[in-house]
């Protein structure tokens, strides 16, 4: 049976507008959206096949090129978990949206079989060999030694079998419960058991606490690095399992289910108790892909499909293990740092160096630029703030923070030492539900006033704003930032981060908590720009004034960078200002369904993508404004779900150091970059730039020029 989960397609769409929430009107509502169905699909599909493109190459250190592998499979997880899920709800209504649903569904099967298999060719064909020469070697059962094989059944023995359940299928044992992305085997037997029975099928379940990477001593390898994999243990000795049957067949594999938690915004009264009475369902929600080991039989995979209401297009028949993400462990076990990406410790700014840290912002605006500076001056804010007796109150937004983070135990701190602290944290994010709830748990503990932002609205802007008590009065010192207050993912994604004691900008910022917290009419701000209120009407106002500066014969120019670019009326606008004659540069590292250099509607567009070592995450948008130069920090990408349905800030840069640092190191190096750059075309597709002459690599040049250096 389908879960109630995908009959309630109709309720999603919210019936209270922000109108009706905040008091007042939202800036523009989007003629239609553009994000739901195949431009997005196909966009993110687009995305993945340009980063598997890094691991087919020798640019990139070979381990690196694994990892770049391991991370198309994350990715096409959660395409699957929440994309292709949403699309196999619309598909069950029975309208005209469903029928573009399937054959959104058909055609993403078609492509990503196409990934998959160059996924497959190229981890069997090309790393695994060249693994294997550098002393990397995976031990397939097919392969064992006389030595490989004592070892691989001790490991089963002691550390393997007794963790095992083996199901029979027959009238007394049904089909058991599948984890949403666990590992598990099919096996086809013949024989008669000691009761007589006769099962044709059985399934094996690997529990998630059994290693999916086993290290091989070099003794019984034979090589420095020897490695098994979980499932070729099992394979090889499954049959320890069925005593005195005959095991024909085995095969591994995975089920991917809907974990997009469904919440009816429009009927609960608390969303914290809500959210967590749905979280267990998300490891079984209605299954949407099937993986499977490549020679299947016909009867058991039509079982397998037959089990979780899936079609044929909905399998996936892979030429090795079905979960390539756990294989980003063999960084993890195999120490060889000359085939991994040199090592490096982000520089540190110069102004951290005061003791003063608020007496350093007090003096001017200062930024740090992730990775390539350290995240520790964001710490330090906090942490200083958390023990500072000046410091009065603490606020401060959360989207993604991960499950250990020191920055959330100095806002505990903080509150224990009877600090006013307000958080306000998004219960909504995605995979970051359960951390969020529990960092929430914590903070109410001490005392801290906890709020989950706006029913309907996802908090995603990232601000910090601190009042301290000083010689003049109540001091604010604010933190905004483009990237989330992850200490991990700043170590991988691109951000910037503004510390400003400006007072316009920190009342602004004072005036969106205000919102956020309370109730009442959004009123106007100082600088900020905010969503769902001013972002798009200002991003399209700063267009058409690039286009009027075009018209009028003056020079007229638009440099963006972002996530994604779908939202219609933005790029109506940007149309309109390229026949105007407006030069416009995008650089868009994801999704993007603006169409470049189309005769008599784009020709003064390029659309170019980064791919490289780290995640371009940044939004910067720059409005040439006949040489006044605007530049703009953001939150939010030119989305609709960015301008309409979540509480984003873009922030003005106006110191002119700062602006022209942002610039050159967010625009101009990605802009002169001939070797991870991909430009696309008017039909949509990519082509990587190859380098005439010397090669530039935008995040390498900003590593050098940054400060950090190798560790």
């Amino acid at each position: 049976m389908k879960s109630a989960k995908t009959t309630a397609v109709s309720k999603r769409q919210p019936t209270v507008s922000a109108a009706d929430r905040w008091n007042t009107e939202p800036d523009r509502v989007p003629p239609h959206r553009t994000d739901d169905l195949l431009n997005r699909e196909q966009g993110l599909l687009a995305f993945n096949e340009r980063v598997l493109a890094q691991a087919d190459g020798d640019q990139v250190p070979l381990l690196e090129r694994l990892r770049y592998l391991t991370i198309v499979s994350s990715n096409l997880d959660e395409f699957f978990e929440i994309r292709v899920s949403g699309l196999h709800e619309v598909a069950q209504v029975d309208d005209a949206s469903a029928t573009e649903a399937r054959a959104s569904l058909d055609a993403i099967s078609a492509r990503v079989n196409r990934l998959v298999g160059r996924q497959y060719a190229l981890l069997n064909d090309a790393l695994i060999p060249q693994l294997a020469q550098e002393g990397i070697v995976f031990h397939a059962s097919t392969t064992w030694t006389d030595a490989h094989r004592e070892f691989a059944h001790t490991i089963f023995q002691s550390e393997i079998e007794p963790l095992l359940t083996p199901i029979a299928l027959d009238p007394a044992h049904p089909f058991p419960r599948i984890l949403n992305k666990s590992l598990n085997f099919i096996v086809e037997l013949d024989g008669q058991d000691a009761f007589g029975r006769r099962a044709g099928i059985a399934i094996v379940q690997a529990p998630r606490a059994l290693p999916r990477l086993i290290r091989v001593p070099e003794e019984i390898s034979g090589h420095p690095n020897g490695l098994m994999l979980l499932t070729s243990v099992v394979q090889g000795f499954v049959g320890n399992l069925f005593p005195g049957m005959n095991v024909r067949a085995v095969h591994q594999f995975r089920v991917t289910r809907n974990s997009d938690l469904f919440v009816d915004e429009e009927d609960i009264t608390d969303l914290r108790r809500a959210l967590q009475g749905e979280l267990p369902s998300r490891h079984y929600g209605d299954a949407v892909r099937l993986e499977v080991s490549a020679g299947i039989g016909e009867e058991p995979l039509s079982r397998l499909l037959q089990e979780f209401e899936l079609k044929p297009q909905d399998c996936y028949q892979v030429h090795g293990p079905v979960n390539l993400v756990r294989l980003a462990q063999v960084l993890d076990q195999v120490d060889r740092p000359d085939l991994k990406f040199p090592s490096f410790a982000p520089g540190l700014p110069g102004w951290l160096k005061q003791k003063d840290l608020f007496s350093a912002i007090r003096k001017g605006d200062v930024m740090v630029h992730q990775p390539y500076e350290s995240f520790a001056p964001v710490m330090d804010f906090l942490s200083s703030a958390a023990i500072d007796p000046k410091v009065m109150a603490i606020k401060q937004t959360i989207y993604r923070t991960g499950v250990d983070s020191a920055l959330m135990e100095a806002l505990i701190a903080a509150a224990k030492a009877g600090k006013e602290v307000t958080v306000v944290v998004e219960l909504m994010a995605r995979f970051d539900e359960e951390a969020n709830l529990n960092w929430a748990a914590r903070l109410e503990q001490v005392g801290a006033h906890v709020v989950y932002g706006v029913v309907g609205h996802k908090t995603h802007a990232k601000m910090a704003l601190i009042t301290r008590r000083e010689a003049d009065g109540l001091r604010m010192y604010a933190h905004l930032g483009t990237g989330n207050y992850h200490p991990r993912t700043a170590k991988l994604y691109e951000d910037f981060g503004l510390f400003t004691a400006n007072r316009a900008i920190c009342a602004d910022v004072h005036e969106i908590f205000r919102r956020l917290t309370g109730l009442g009419a959004a009123g106007a701000l100082n600088h900020l720009w905010q969503a769902p209120f001013t972002l798009h009407q200002n991003v399209i106002a700063g267009i058409e004034r690039e286009t009027e500066h075009a018209r009028a014969g003056k020079s007229a120019r638009i440099t963006a960078k972002m996530n994604s670019l779908l939202e219609p009326t933005v790029i109506a606008a940007l149309y309109a200002a390229s026949q105007a004659g407006v030069r416009i540069d995008l650089i868009i590292r994801g999704v993007c369904a603006l169409r470049p250099g189309v005769p008599g509607q784009s020709e003064n567009i390029v659309v170019r993508s980064i791919i490289g070592r780290f995640l371009e995450h940044s939004r910067v948008f720059r409005f040439w404004n006949d040489g006044q130069d605007e530049v703009w920090l953001s939150s939010a990408d030119w989305m609709d779900r960015n301008f309409f349905r979540r509480v984003e800030i873009a922030f003005p840069i106006l110191d002119e150091k700062l602006k022209a640092r942002v610039i050159e190191e967010a625009l101009e190096e990605h802009l002169a970059d001939n070797t991870s750059a991909w430009l696309m075309g008017s039909d949509g597709a990519y082509q990587r730039l190859q380098p005439e002459g010397e090669k530039q690599v935008s995040q390498l040049r900003l590593l050098s020029r940054m400060g950090a250096a190798e560790s």
